[in-house]
This record gives structure tokens, C-alpha cells and sequence, in this order.
């Protein structure tokens, strides 16, 4: 494998003002500590079916691509290559001297042991290598991942292809609600002592990955000190437990992008403990199989809003 030196692209915080709408509390359901879950990809008639470990892993994967400004079919290429060469998992060991999740190299001037090890790391260099290879976005994806790979098995890639070009499409948001995971149930209950931001200190941390992950994006529905107004009885935005994220004005590429987004809380929710996923009028909820149409309480206001067409609302357990 060729070496390569990555960059790692941080995220800037940007909160805005309280949303105008929020969502009901929903009824938890019972305890669940870590990405044991199922998930999976529907897309075109293909399924492809992932573990939650794989499905953490592939989240990230995308959105680095998309923080990066890098097509779908980059996705889809790192996703192929991840598949063979470590099952989309970050293993510590392989062929030689090869780990993470793409069996780099520090022999070969991937980087040191530590940082391959570092799915942020490891995927941003596999990226740096794929951009520098001219025309990869019209290459087969099996050409183009041995172009980066410089693998003794080239063919091997074409098997994952499918399923990569599959979670590609839902994970970049070009495909709406069509990756889901079916956790085993919800989180114990935690303190509920708001951090400054005025959010509880698992609602935090998801407002902090979503922005270490997308880059600059427009938050809202919590405020210092916590919101009082502004939001339906019930709220979880009214706990601390809920971040709105805006993707206005409602166009394709505000959608997808949105979707993006929901689709990666949901890959991440086991996690961040998320509870709740709400964007274009459609909803998931750990604890229950896919993603719903979302019916939203009767009362006075801009549908879109209403309907969460121009947001991702994301919400934790207590």
C-alpha cells in the first residue's frame, strides 16, 4: 500500500436560537449498554445487514466523505475496501503489519500504530490517498480501491460492492429512511443537572458529535440555563434532552443532506443513547423496528415545521 498523511477536518460549533417546534416525550423502553443492535440498509431492492459495531464504523465513513465535500461514490469505495479488508470493523491486527479498518500499513507510511487505529484518522488517509488517484469517480469501484490498496487480492473488492454502493446511497442521504437500527431496548436513567449549554450531558456530547463529524451546522431547541417556551406540552426540549438540527430552506440538497444526519444519530444511537429521530415527517425510535410515518399533535403553526421538514430533531434517554 501507498502511503499517505491525513488531515483531520474539525468541526465548528455554531448554536442557534430555540426551535419553534418539539416533539412528545415517547415511553422508554428498557436498558441497553452498547451497539448490539442490527442495522440495515434497504435500497433499491437490496438489503444489506450490519451489526451495530459495523454500522458506527460505516456512519463514520460517510460522514467524513461528506464533511470533505467528496461524492457518493467515494463512500461507496472506502465502504468496499472496509468490507474486505477488515469486515467494517477496527481490528487491531491483520497481514503483517496491517490494522484499523482499512489494513493500513505503518511500514508503508500510512501513519503510526496509534493514529491507524483511529477510524477518524484511518478513514481521512484512505481519503487522501483515493482523491489523489485522477478520475476514481468514473473508475469501477474495485479498480479504484486497488488503485489506493495496492492489495494482493484486487477482485476481492467487486464482492462487497452491492452492499457498499447500498449504505453509500442511505448513509449520504440519497436514499431517505432507508438505514435503520433495531436496538434492544433504551438507557438507564442519569443525572439530569444541566451543562451550560443548557443541555443534559448526553443531549451535549450528541450535540457535540454531530458537529465534530458534519462540520458547521445550524443547531437549535436548547439555550443556557435551559428553554421554557416555544415548544408543545411534553417536550424534551423543555429537559434538556433534545437538539434540533435546521436544514433550510426545504430544497433536494438541504434533504439529503438532512437525511445524512438522521441517518447517521440513528447509526450512532446505541452509542449516544439517543432515543429519538425525527426528520421530513417520518420517525425512529430505539426500541421499535424502522423508521414511521410521523403524525404530529394537532395545534396552530407552520406545517413544515410541524412535520420536522426543515429539521432533524434528536432526542436522548432520561
Amino acid at each position: 500500500m501507498k502511503g499517505r498523511a491525513a488531515v483531520v477536518v474539525v468541526g465548528l460549533v455554531a448554536i442557534a436560537i430555540v426551535a419553534a417546534v418539539g416533539v412528545a416525550i415517547l415511553t422508554a423502553v428498557d436498558h441497553f449498554t452498547g451497539p448490539d443492535g442490527d442495522c440495515s440498509a434497504a435500497v433499491g431492492g437490496h438489503e444489506v445487514e450490519i451489526s451495530g459495531e459495523q454500522a458506527e464504523n460505516a456512519a463514520l465513513i460517510a460522514s467524513i466523505a461528506i464533511e470533505r465535500g467528496l461524492p457518493a461514490r467515494a463512500v461507496s469505495i472506502a465502504l468496499a475496501t472496509a468490507f474486505q479488508e477488515s469486515k467494517l470493523t477496527n481490528i487491531d491486527y491483520g497481514d503483517r503489519d496491517s490494522l484499523g479498518l482499512f489494513q493500513q500499513r505503518p511500514s508503508q507510511g500510512w501513519g503510526t500504530e496509534e493514529q491507524i487505529l483511529d477510524p477518524v484518522y484511518s478513514t481521512n488517509a484512505f481519503y487522501d490517498a483515493l482523491v489523489e488517484v485522477d478520475g476514481y469517480e468514473d473508475m469501477a469501484i474495485t479498480e479504484a480501491a486497488q488503485m489506493v490498496q495496492r492489495s494482493a487480492y484486487p477482485s476481492a473488492y467487486a464482492d462487497h460492492e452491492e452492499d457498499a454502493r447500498a449504505l453509500a446511497s442511505a448513509l449520504t442521504g440519497y436514499s431517505p429512511a432507508a438505514f435503520s437500527c433495531d436496538l434492544d431496548g433504551g438507557a438507564p436513567s442519569a443525572d439530569e443537572e444541566l451543562v451550560p449549554s443548557g443541555l443534559t450531558g448526553r443531549a451535549d456530547a450528541v450535540r457535540k458529535d454531530v458537529l465534530d463529524r458534519f462540520g458547521k451546522l445550524d443547531l437549535g431547541g436548547f439555550a443556557p440555563g435551559g428553554v421554557s417556551t416555544g415548544h408543545m406540552e411534553g417536550s424534551a426540549h423543555y429537559e434538556g434532552r433534545a437538539v434540533d438540527i435546521f436544514f433550510r430552506p426545504i430544497n433536494d440538497a438541504n434533504q439529503t443532506r438532512g437525511w445524512a444526519v438522521a441517518h447517521y444519530l440513528v447509526g450512532n444511537a446505541a452509542r449516544l443513547d439517543i432515543r429519538t429521530v425525527i426528520f421530513d415527517d417520518r420517525i425512529w425510535t430505539a426500541g421499535r423496528e424502522g423508521w414511521r410515518d410521523y403524525d404530529p399533535p394537532s395545534r396552530s403553526g407552520d406545517r413544515a415545521i410541524l412535520e420536522h421538514r426543515d429539521h432533524v430533531h434528536v432526542d436522548v434517554f432520561e
